[in-house]
């Protein structure tokens, strides 16, 4: 349905130059783009309880950042407001269809497909991601910034859930039209404001740090029960301090803990596990509850078609 024209590089020409190393701007990376859904379409999906959203508004430079599900729009003003629904894929067959041109990257680094509406002058503000996004500019014009990284900018809170960073320099300064396509590669300082009502469609990939693998493969140990060989010390010996702690001690634990990772069968089973996982484990759409036998019966006495 979308066939992907990264400007004039093959995909390797792209992962080899421009994947986590540089912006880039593509212009008409999808020709002729059809949104695959409207602004009235997002905004119901918005309502829903189970589906993660967020409107942002900025008015006078006060920022602020109110959590769905939404009963009503009122404070997604005709100006500085946008609309952002997370995993729209998980709930939209044909916005779906957006991720598959970018399944030349392998499909565990893929995370999920962001959707925003915006009116005009409407953003999140400047700010940093840690992972790779391309940005698809769908209805609607959007003016944006990218930077390069550098460890000197600040970031900072307007309030509980906005993170910001400070000024930074443009390598890129572009009016986005529909079917352009911006990549930014993590760390990379980017802000964008549409310049008249917008959706963009932002593809996000998978980065996890330490902290979430180690967490994750704890928590599968203690669900297999692995990981249940203690500590010993069959040549423990008398020592000066009864505080001390011994290299010898801390090599022995390190060895305990690191045979779990170097097990192979243990590791290839989390690891693949927890790649499978989406990233919103609840947005998943319930299963319609199945008919019962008299339920059967009932229709086929009444002659009813299946399709």
């Amino acid at each position: 349905m979308y066939q992907l024209k990264i400007n004039e590089l093959s995909e390797q020409a792209f992962l080899s130059q421009y994947w986590q190393k540089k912006p880039l701007l593509i212009k008409a990376g999808f020709k002729d783009f059809q949104d695959p859904l409207d602004a009235n379409e997002l905004a119901g999906l918005a309502m829903e309880d189970s589906i993660e959203s967020r409107i942002i508004t900025n008015h006078n430079q006060q920022w602020q950042s109110h959590q769905g599900p939404f009963d009503d729009f009122e404070i997604l003003t005709d100006q500085h407001s946008t609309l952002l629904v997370q995993a729209v894929d998980h709930w939209h067959p044909e916005a779906a269809q957006l991720l598959e041109p970018f399944r030349f990257i392998p499909n565990w680094r893929i995370d999920d497909l962001m959707i925003s509406y915006s009116t005009p002058g409407g953003g999140v503000g400047p700010h940093l991601d840690q992972y790779d996004v391309f940005i698809i500019q769908g209805e609607g014009k959007r003016h944006w910034r990218v930077g390069l990284p550098d460890p000197t900018l600040k970031q900072f809170a307007q309030n509980k859930t906005l993170l910001q960073v400070e000024a930074f320099s443009a390598v890129i300064d572009c009016i986005l039209e529909p079917g352009d396509i911006l990549y930014i590669p993590p760390g990379c300082p980017h802000e964008g404001y549409a310049v008249e009502n917008a959706l963009n469609y932002s593809v996000g990939f998978r980065a996890p740090n330490q902290q979430d693998l180690l967490s994750s493969f704890a928590d599968h140990i203690i669900d297999t029960e692995s990981g249940q060989k203690r500590y010993t010390d069959h040549t423990l010996a008398l020592r000066d301090s009864k505080g001390e702690l011994t290299q010898s001690e801390v090599d022995k634990v390190k060895t305990l803990m690191q045979a779990l990772l170097e097990d192979e069968s243990l590791f290839k089973h989390w690891l693949g596990n927890t790649l499978s996982q989406p990233k919103h484990d609840m947005d998943l759409a319930p299963e319609e509850d199945p008919f019962s036998v008299e339920q059967i019966q009932q229709l086929l006495e009444n002659q009813v078609t299946f399709e």
